[in-house]
């Protein structure tokens, strides 16, 4: 029941501060590419340089040939935009408050909307690539249907997701400086053993299934269908029900864990 007080709590305090994650948001995002030359293009040129590298290495290099028919490129990005989102958001996330350690002694200050600012900052990011995949997309010869809207159920369920996450990595970072590094080696094998630059069909099938219980795959996998395989998320109701489990049960302990760290934040940092 504490428990229960604990989150509602924690959670209507962020919700009444809307206002000030918007307007902390555009300073952050503003922030992060000031003084450079090209300002906030580098926050879109990075990714676009880093799809355009793997684009070359296994289109060109290795000579991949279309997945399921469908040109390589455009299968490669769908998954490739939603990992960046992904990685920014955790990376980023987990390490907000100790960056910020001058506002944490602020008793005012709601300190849980720090993961969320970095979170919103990198939406914005994926956002535009979003239209940019639009447009890929249009000029291959596929205009949009309905299906490119369930894009924002997926959205959706990895800002859950990366909320729950970064809440919990960035409360426990401040006792446990080592995670910075643990979560970096995690977030390279995620990489490659996501099926974002290959195909999960080139695994024999009892692999496949140890695959798909990675919760980046149904999200993988979900802006495919959608883009791609024309497939509605209600239609694979497992992995939904699977996925969605393991989201909610990380979005509240990530609450809770910050919740009750938050009060001793000030003492480490």
């Amino acid at each position: 029941m504490q428990n229960i007080k604990m989150f509602s709590g924690f959670i209507r305090e962020l919700s009444e501060k809307k206002n000030v994650i918007y307007e902390l948001t555009k300073r952050d995002f503003k922030a992060n590419y000031l003084g450079s030359y090209l300002g906030m293009i580098w926050a879109f040129l990075l990714p676009i340089a880093n799809i355009f590298i793997f684009w070359f290495v296994f289109q060109i290099g290795f000579r991949s040939k279309p997945v399921q028919d469908f040109p390589y490129i455009l299968w490669y990005i769908v998954g490739m935009i939603i990992w960046n989102f992904f990685s920014d958001s955790v990376n980023n996330g987990m390490n907000s408050v100790a960056q910020n350690a001058f506002v944490v002694k602020k008793v005012a200050f709601s300190i849980g909307i720090l993961p969320i600012i970095k979170i919103l900052s990198a939406l914005a990011i994926h956002a535009f690539f979003l239209v940019f995949v639009g447009i890929l997309f249009a000029c291959y010869g596929y205009p949009p249907d309905l299906y490119w809207l369930q894009v924002l159920y997926y959205l959706l369920a990895t800002l859950v997701l990366v909320t729950g996450l970064s809440w919990l990595t960035a409360s426990v970072v401040i006792f446990f400086r080592d995670l910075r590094q643990i979560i970096a080696i995690l977030l390279q094998f995620g990489f490659f053993l996501t099926p974002i630059f290959w195909s999960v069909t080139i695994l024999p099938p009892k692999y496949q299934a140890v695959v798909k219980f990675n919760p980046i795959f149904y999200l993988v996998n979900g802006y495919r269908d959608s883009f791609i395989h024309k497939v509605w998320f209600w239609e694979n109701i497992g992995a939904a029900l699977f996925f969605w489990s393991f989201t909610v049960a990380t979005f509240i302990l990530g609450a809770l864990v910050f919740r009750r760290l938050r009060p001793h934040f000030a003492d480490v940092i």
